[in-house]
This record gives structure tokens, sequence and C-alpha cells, in this order.
């Protein structure tokens, strides 16, 4: 769909979905994440560790479940899987090998390199949503560009060098200890004056095009979500409750509406085919699928690793001496979803 038609298409402003749809999944995760943290404050959860009530809606539901979204959207596409076999069949396959070598140095290594890797696919996908907005708005131009990436950049990236300036944090990515990197506090307070003067130019910039009438509002809520909420979560506040209502929803959410509205449009394309058939059911399908998968995953976790949830998942598992295989295979779900994630969703965007 060209720039002019999506915009005619959506009442004149470049929705991915619709007016309804991206207020919903991206202005409306993150009033529910702020939500929840006025919730916490005024209750009193911020001191302490994230309720069961939190953790099973948003970690389970929404972090552990988005991840198989990705392998539905592609393993269930005879087509899609013909046209990159090698990639689709190596990346799980070097995953669980890559995940086996790297536990073989210990777990807090394997663990470590998780947390690297899953911060950048985070921060990808914030990005990652900036360039669709200025495709769908036909903004090729370099200075725009230019100023959009390092802007959402720097949203993601001086929250976390902040908080790799103030370890250890009542927080942590997957375990205690998986940030080590020290970054000097001097270093961090430059970043600061760069992160504030790129956040204030896009805003200038964003003022300017609305004045115009060429706004993107999509974008714009996009750039100003993440910098609230990875500040709030982050810096704000040193609490896991923060972090995880603030980090979780607003990045699990909209990858689960792209996926179903996507795989939507490509099963109405492909009729007769299991990936059809499995998106024709409906969202309510779709979601009760990634749920009973996730709660899956997750009572193996439990049993045979963190032995944490018991009134969920049921006792633990003797299995310590298997662990070396048990979570590099729990892991390959996660890593093919930050792999594959950079594919999937590529879009080339004229500068």
């Amino acid at each position: 769909m060209s720039a002019v038609t999506a915009r005619a298409a959506s009442g004149g402003l470049p929705w991915l979905f619709s007016m309804p749809v991206d207020l919903s999944v991206f202005l409306g995760s993150a009033v529910l994440s702020f939500a929840l943290l006025w919730a916490g404050a005024r209750f009193g959860l911020l001191a302490a560790g994230t309720p069961e009530w939190v953790w099973v809606p948003c970690v389970l539901l929404i972090d552990v479940a988005h991840v198989y979204s990705t392998s539905f959207k592609i393993y269930l596409d005879g087509q899609e899987l013909r046209r990159r076999p090698l990639l689709y069949t190596a990346v799980p396959v070097l995953a669980l090998v890559a995940g086996i070598a790297l536990y073989t140095f210990g777990a807090l290594v394997f663990w470590r390199v998780l947390a690297y890797v899953a911060v950048f696919h985070f921060i990808r996908q914030q990005y990652g949503w900036v360039a669709l907005y200025r495709g769908r708005a036909g903004e090729y131009d370099r200075l725009g560009h230019w100023l959009d990436a390092a802007t959402i950049y720097a949203a993601t990236l001086y929250p976390l060098a902040y908080w790799h300036s103030n370890l250890p944090r009542r927080f942590w990515w997957f375990l205690e200890g998986d940030f080590a990197l020290s970054i000097p506090g001097l270093a961090v307070t430059a970043f600061g004056w760069v992160y504030v003067a790129l956040l204030s130019a896009y805003a200038v910039r964003s003022s300017r095009a609305w004045i115009e009438r060429r706004p993107n509002p999509g974008k714009d809520i996009v750039v100003a979500t993440t910098a609230a909420c990875w500040y709030a979560g982050i810096v704000a506040y040193d609490s896991d409750y923060a972090f995880t209502v603030t980090n979780v929803i607003v990045h699990g959410v909209p990858y689960l509406a792209i996926v179903w509205f996507s795989a939507s449009r490509r099963a109405a394309a492909i009729p007769g085919t299991a990936f059809a058939r499995f998106f024709g059911r409906g969202a309510i399908v779709f979601l009760a699928t990634l749920w009973v998968l996730a709660y899956v995953e997750e009572l193996v976790w439990d049993r045979a690793v963190w032995q944490d949830r018991a009134w969920l998942f049921g006792p633990g598992w003797n299995v310590e001496w298997l662990q070396f295989l048990i979570v590099p295979l729990l892991a390959v779900p996660q890593i093919v979803h930050y792999v594959l994630d950079g594919f999937i969703w590529k879009r080339r965007e004229r500068a």
C-alpha cells in the first residue's frame, strides 16, 4: 500500500492498523502500564517484588506468550518455510547448540549473554515501530531518518546506561547479576544531556509537522511512550514491580497485535492451508493457544529450574544434573523469536 493510499484509508493519518487499534495497542498499553505503576505506588508495592497477580498476566500471558507468536507466523506457513528453509531450520538448531556451549561456561554466563541479546531485541523492536510508521507516512528524508533513529535509540539506551552505572539495582533482566558492565557516572551524565537534546529536537520537529498538517501521531506515540516507560521503569524507580509493568506490556501487546493482523491478512491470501485454518479461528483461539504454550513452558521452567511457584505449577523436579540441557532447550523459543524477529518484519526504508 502506498503512503498516499494508506493516509486516505486511515482518515489522512498514517496508522499501521487503524486509529482505534493503534491507539489501543501503543497508547493504551502505556496507559495501562502507568495505571499499574500508580496503583503500585498507591498501595506500597514498589518496595517489594512483583506480586503474583501482576506476574501472571504480564510475564506469563504477555511476555512468554508473545514469543510463540513468531513461531506460528513462520512455521505454520508452508510457503514462507520454503522461501527461506535454511534460515528457519538453522536458527533453532544453532540456538540450542550455542545455548549448551554457553552453559558449559556457567549458568551466569548463559543468562548474561541472553540478557544482552534480549535487550538488543527490545531496543530494535521500538526502532522497528518507528521505521514502520515512517514508511507508512512516506517519510524518506535523511534528516528525519537520522533524528528519529537517534531519538528512539537514546530513549532506550540512556536508561540502560543509567542502570549500568547504578548497579546493583533491586531488579534485573532475567536473574540477579546478569548485568555486569559498569559505566562511569560522568559518561552517563554526558549522555543524559544528549538524551534531553534529542528528545527536545524530536518534539520541535514533530510540532512543526503538526502545524504543517503532516503529522505522524503513531510514531509520536511510540517515541513518547518508549521514553516515558523506559525512564520510569529503570531510572525513576528502583523497583522490580515498576520495571515489570513498564517493560513487558508496551513490548508484548503491540507485538501480539502486529502478528495477529498481519497473519489474518496472510490467511485470507492462502485459504485452505494450515496457516489459514489456525488464524481463521479468531483472536481468542490464537491467544488461548499462546497462553497454553506459555503455561507449559513456564511449568517446566519452574519445576526443573526455578521452583518458586508451586502454587501454580506444582512441586519441583530433582533434575539439577540435567539443567545444562534443559535450560538451553527451554530458551530456544526465546532465541528464535529474538533472531527471526529481525527478518520477518524487515522493511527497506529509503533514505
